[in-house]
């Protein structure tokens, strides 16, 4: 078999995943016995698999997100109100190919950040490309673009991604220009793309924090409909970890 020939052209097409496969195979003496087609389609999964990882690495350093956090390592067991049904139904990330939001409140350390980037996470396997800002810092990225030109262009890369997520909005008033700011995100991303804010702040107080009435009516349509919530309680999970562990009874 032309083994080396056959590894060269397979590696100058690209096709890194057939390659390697091309090589265990080629390694295994019990390999030879299967059939033409069984050895092309073990090579194509070799390959499919690769792509899928390759394109899952990408999107995950692009999303920047703030914790290294996986769906499957959430806490079911810590006293916050985390409804376990809902949050692995949106695991499956139905709800972005539905465009749908999600709205995730509570009090501090009770893990909002988290299960945010989790569910990020997981958009990243499912192929979808993801986005993490903290709300403070994009505003002030946002007031630098709108003063050397880039506004525009960074305000098409929000609208672009599938899955946005705002993180830490509030408890600050916004301003005339981080009022507008959040309003061009919203319209351009409502019914096209989804979205995840998190807050420490209750959703029936956002109103104030928006501060304009015409725009908070505008900007919480957007928000809150067609928005799944998660609402948080209890104390924080960091605390917790925080306090050293009691002796056991003799």
């Amino acid at each position: 078999m032309l083994t080396h020939p056959t590894l060269a052209m397979l590696t100058e097409l690209g096709l890194h995943g057939m390659a390697k496969g091309f090589q265990d195979l080629d390694a295994q003496p019990e390999a030879r016995a299967l059939e033409h087609g069984d050895w092309l389609a073990l090579l194509l999964e070799r390959e499919a698999t690769l792509r899928r990882q390759k394109r899952f690495e990408t999107r995950a350093r692009s999303a920047r997100l703030r914790h290294e956090a996986q769906v499957e390592d959430t806490d079911f067991r810590a006293a916050r109100g985390l409804d376990r049904g809902l949050f692995l139904k949106l695991a499956g990330c139905d709800w972005i190919r539905q465009r749908q939001g999600l709205l995730i409140t509570g009090p501090a350390g009770v893990g909002k950040s988290w299960l945010a980037c989790a569910l990020g996470q997981k958009a990243c396997r499912e192929d979808y490309s993801v986005a993490y800002h903290r709300a403070p810092r994009l505003f002030a990225s946002l007031a630098l673009a709108r003063g050397d030109g880039r506004y525009s262009r960074l305000l098409k890369s929000l609208a672009r991604v599938d899955l946005l997520i705002l993180d830490d909005w509030g408890p600050e008033k916004l301003n005339d220009d981080q009022r507008r700011d959040l309003l061009e995100i919203v319209e351009d991303r409502y019914e096209r793309r989804s979205t995840v804010v998190t807050s420490q702040i209750p959703v029936d107080r956002w109103y104030e924090i928006i501060g304009n009435p015409t725009i908070a009516d505008a900007v919480l349509d957007r928000i809150v409909h067609n928005a799944y919530r998660i609402e948080l309680s209890g104390e924080s999970l960091r605390k917790r970890q925080e306090t050293p562990a009691k002796p056991t009874p003799a």
